[in-house]
């Protein structure tokens, strides 16, 4: 079997991770990179040369993990022998040397390899590994469909990897919060901040007509009026009630973060809700997204007009009242009760929004006949990132 073909036909490329092979000056180390990815296979016929140590250090982090491939990881320890480098690692050490032969990005992607394929959950549940582990929203995504493995000091640690990821991405988010709500413009008060989108050309044209210069035919410009940003305090309601069902996890995160950035806003009195079958309400741990995230049951199955019924009763106020719901719509207790629990939200004056997908990318994955339905209710449907779903409230509220 070729080191690039994989048991389901070819389609395994474990060695990717190294790059795409370029033309360089130095052939030799183009063999040394085509004996990375063919691994061990390869040694009667072609062997490394310059630079051998590190070539064989790295052929052996690889082979510690895309061995399992091919399920023979015991079989090629055997056959290295107790005194070769291969036979000492652990998973530790090979966290220590992946960190120390290979670029961030490719330990991120190893790191991932390690989790989601080859199933190496040693690494959530040594405190060692964990503590060696970069922090990133593919490692945070994992501690939440695992984390009922952990406990004691793992589980510590594995709050703190979550409080720094959630505190990476709600500071990538909360600069364009703030500008949808407190980029407001405020006509009638005047700005000592001078800035071209702030400019107030009518003002400041009428205050200089009496500087018209007759001679040149043109107004000289003595003072340059501005408007200023104002803030909004009319307190508007904010529902935002999250599928946890597995295959929302990114938007179960990102709508945990959002929350949290718009509990922290005069504006909004902002409230929580995750849902399967069951509904929890986590508005008492808005604030804190480590909280509501830790609190996440994943999988499960859904009951989509059981959750919207839950919020229906959160409206005190329809009319300053926003209910969005993050979720793909396929739901599991019948449709009918669904359509006529949003038809109630809507009809009461409170706005309805349908976010069939709140991560980064933005890749929708829905029911698009339910969301046709919704739609020609009156509710707002569509898949936004955070940073279109804070602009987008931002101006319902302005």
């Amino acid at each position: 079997m070729n080191r690039r073909d994989g048991p389901g036909g070819g389609d395994f490329q474990p060695r990717t991770v190294l790059g795409k092979v370029g033309y360089m000056a130095d052939e030799q180390e183009i063999l040394n990179r085509w004996r990375l990815v063919l691994g061990k296979y390869s040694q009667g016929q072609i062997a490394f040369s310059s630079g051998e140590l590190k070539y064989m250090d790295m052929e052996n982090v690889l082979d510690y993990l895309y061995s399992r491939e091919y399920g023979e990881e015991q079989e090629l320890r055997k056959e290295r022998g107790g005194g070769s480098e291969g036979s000492r690692l652990t998973v530790p050490s090979w966290l220590h040397q992946i960190k120390k032969l290979f670029p961030r990005q490719t330990v991120e992607v190893l790191e991932r390899h390690a989790l989601e394929k080859y199933g190496m959950t040693e690494l959530l549940t040594d405190p060692e590994v964990l503590r060696k582990l970069e922090p990133n929203k593919e490692l945070l995504k994992t501690i939440l469909e695992l984390k009922g493995m952990m406990k004691g000091e793992v589980l510590d640690l594995a709050r703190e990897i979550v409080r720094k990821v959630a505190e990476e991405i709600a500071r990538k988010l909360e600069q364009q919060v703030r500008i949808s709500f407190f980029g407001q413009i405020n006509r009638n008060a005047s700005s000592p901040v001078k800035s071209a989108r702030n400019l107030d050309m009518k003002k400041t044209i009428r205050m200089n007509l009496k500087n018209y210069d007759r001679d040149q035919e043109q107004i000289i410009l003595k003072n340059v009026y501005f408007n200023s940003r104002m803030k909004k305090y009319n307190q508007w309601r904010v529902v935002i009630c999250v599928d946890e069902s597995g295959s929302m996890l990114d938007s179960v995160i990102h709508s945990a973060i959002m929350a949290g950035i718009f509990a922290k806003l005069p504006m909004l009195d902002t409230k929580l809700v995750i849902f399967d079958t069951n509904v929890v309400d986590l508005s008492g741990y808005v604030e804190d997204p480590v909280e509501t995230l830790m609190s996440v049951q994943l999988g499960g199955g859904t009951n989509i007009a059981g959750a919207l019924s839950y919020c229906e009763g959160l409206i005190d106020f329809p009319f300053r009242t926003m209910v969005v719901l993050v979720t793909d719509l396929y739901e599991g207790a019948g449709y009918q009760r669904l359509y006529a629990t949003a038809k109630g939200i809507i009809e009461s004056g409170a706005k309805l929004v349908v976010l069939t997908a709140l991560d980064m990318d933005a890749n929708p994955n829905y029911d698009r006949n339910a969301a046709e339905v919704l739609a020609d209710m009156g509710a707002y449907v569509g898949a936004m990132t955070p940073e279109e779903l804070a602009g987008w409230v931002g101006k319902m509220i302005a």
